[in-house]
């Protein structure tokens, strides 16, 4: 059976969307958009008027890659101000029956029950674990026998000022949000494998203006910080050393840089006019050599942070 879905990424310096097509358990890129946006901050609405104005650019575009119009999307937001904890929950299995689908359903709205969110929403719930009667650590309890099936589960939560905004100016985008989802989790199904799935691990993505820090355990967020330091300190750095304009050196960072100093080339040159209209030649070598000392400072904020989130010393 094909079903399609589509996901919106509403960033400080993009708007995305992607369109997807499942087919046989198999994802398959249908359209994709990546447009500048504005009236976003931080992941935050500054100017609603503004921003629904950037989203409808973007979805004119897909609606003309596809030939039909987009009106549903999984909405994917910043994890900036989330809260994760864990709660348990339990419920009665009738008659020693097999557990279904439904008493899972069942123990994880026990879990839920009575918490009061107050100013935040309810994003995520995820079963860690289940349990029946006295056996614990259970992954998959369905088909299995018992009498009380309890579970483990991490929830996550955003506030609701921020969220509302952003389902609003989807709503004057003429876009209905059906799911909301973290883009830390999109962060961690890119590389998701086998090895990961049962392993402690940290995913470090540098953004516009933040970089996002978000721990998982076998799959599963527990943990996330974000970072105010971004590429956009990579693009402050050449334009302040180069004498140059921001727009310009974000071209530089992203057309003519290497991370990697080291693999530059001395002697490849790029042209560029300098704000006093100075024409200046700037060699690969020597502005790679400013971006990657942007990049480690960042690298070692994160490897500080991943250390506070855990606990633990980073283990390569």
């Amino acid at each position: 059976m094909k079903k399609v879905y589509t996901g919106i990424e509403l960033g400080t310096n993009s708007i995305k969307i992607i369109v997807l097509e499942k087919v046989n358990d198999k994802f398959y890129v249908l359209a994709a958009t990546s447009k500048s946006s504005m009236g976003i901050k931080n992941g935050e609405i500054v100017d609603t008027k503004t921003a629904v104005s950037c989203v409808k650019n973007a979805l004119r575009d897909i609606n003309e890659m596809l030939g039909l119009k987009i009106n549903r999307t999984i909405l994917c937001i910043s994890p900036k101000y989330s809260q994760m904890d864990i709660v348990n929950g339990s419920t009665d299995i009738i008659d020693y029956n097999e557990i279904t689908g439904e008493d899972i359903s069942n123990a994880l709205v026990e879990a839920l029950e009575g918490i009061d969110f107050g100013d935040e929403e309810l994003v995520t719930a995820i079963p860690i674990s289940f349990g029946i009667d006295d056996q614990n650590n259970i992954k998959d309890p369905k088909g299995l026998k018992g009498s009380v099936l309890s579970t483990k589960v991490v929830i996550s939560t955003t506030p609701k000022e921020s969220l509302y905004r952003i389902l609003e100016v989807l709503r004057l985008s003429g876009i209905e949000t059906v799911d909301i989802c973290f883009t830390s989790t999109g962060d961690y199904y890119t590389i998701k494998n086998r090895q990961y799935d049962n392993t402690v691990g940290a995913i470090i993505n540098i953004g516009e203006e933040t970089t996002n820090v978000s721990v998982f355990n076998k799959g599963i967020q527990i943990k996330n910080s974000v970072l105010p330091v971004g590429s956009l300190n990579v693009d402050k750095d050449i334009s302040y050393l180069f004498k140059i304009d921001l727009l310009e050196a974000r071209k530089i960072k992203e057309t003519f840089c290497l991370a990697k100093a080291s693999y530059a080339d001395s002697t490849d040159i790029y042209e560029v006019k300098t704000k006093d209209g100075e024409v200046k030649e700037i060699n690969q070598k020597g502005v790679s050599k400013v971006v990657e000392a942007r990049i480690k400072e960042l690298l070692k904020i994160a490897k500080s942070e991943i250390k506070n989130l855990t606990n633990r010393e980073i283990r390569y």
